[in-house]
């Protein structure tokens, strides 16, 4: 094993943001994702609104030297946070000045100085937040009379990634509801009968399927052998699972290797693109 992989190279990051300051978490993760064995040690600063809040900020930033990455909208407390940078001898940088600068030179257009603009409580919001009750509300099964509601249902065996992508594609608006398949039980003939929602199904390989199902029974500290891990009866789930999912017409998505985000990113592409019913999504 060689010095670079067993040790890694810690560092300050300071995000300083006037509003709830997601934008600017997932971008700082996003770049710093891109180095190996790099881990920032990262400081928050959300809604800074006042020179007091920024002058607190920087009295920490002070503390622990380090990198300063902002989006700051109003001018006077971008200049107070940068002269206050200057003088400490830190880097610091306006995470979104490149993509809004280009893009108001592509649209002629003047920006807006609102501060959280993004999160203003519009139309989308509220549609959000109706997405993911239902998400909640129609989980695992639940709810199985307003399917004809939803945008997109989930189809799939225990344990393949189905509530926390439905809550993901609900945080973008979606309506997402998901049932499961339980060896032994029929499908919901309801299923058969939606007109609106996409309905797609996910599938996994059996051996990645047991070890997601045994670190779930060892959270539960539950040990005892059953069909949920036993490799025949797995292995004989995905098969039944593929089976309907052929017969039905419906998608597939192997999420097998895919994080919650890329299973949610392909359900999107499915909703956008239309693809035929057939359509494999390795």
């Amino acid at each position: 094993m060689t010095s670079a992989s067993r040790f890694a190279t810690f560092f300050h990051l300071h995000l300083v943001s006037d509003s709830t300051g997601e934008t600017l978490n997932a971008m700082a993760r996003a770049v710093c994702a891109r180095f190996e064995n790099v881990l920032p040690i990262e400081h928050y600063y959300a809604l800074v609104r006042s020179p007091r809040q920024l002058e607190r900020a920087l009295s920490d930033i002070e503390a622990a030297p380090g990198m300063v990455m902002h989006t700051i909208v109003d001018d006077s407390l971008r200049t107070l946070l940068e002269d206050g940078c200057r003088r400490l001898d830190m880097p610091c940088i306006a995470a979104l000045d490149p993509l809004v600068s280009a893009l108001s030179r592509y649209l002629g257009a003047s920006l807006t100085r609102r501060v959280g603009v993004q999160h203003a409580l519009d139309t989308d919001y509220f549609n959000r937040m109706d997405a993911l009750n239902y998400a909640i509300g129609h989980d695992d099964g639940q709810g199985g009379q307003e399917l004809d509601q939803a945008d997109v249902v989930l189809v799939g065996v225990s344990r393949t990634s189905k509530t926390p992508t439905c809550i993901y594609l609900a945080h973008r608006g979606i309506r997402a509801a998901n049932v499961p398949l339980v060896p032994g039980a029929s499908v919901p003939e309801k299923l058969g009968q939606l007109e609106k929602a996409l309905i797609v199904g996910l599938t996994i390989s059996p051996d990645r399927l047991i070890q997601i199902r045994r670190n779930r029974l060892l959270s539960l500290r539950e040990n005892r052998d059953t069909s949920y891990t036993d490799m025949e009866a797995v292995r004989e789930e995905v098969v039944q699972a593929r089976r309907l999912y052929e017969r039905q017409g419906w998608p597939v998505i192997d999420v097998t290797r895919r994080s919650v985000e890329e299973t949610a990113a392909a359900v999107l592409n499915l909703l956008q693109d239309k693809r035929p019913a057939t359509a494999i999504v390795p």
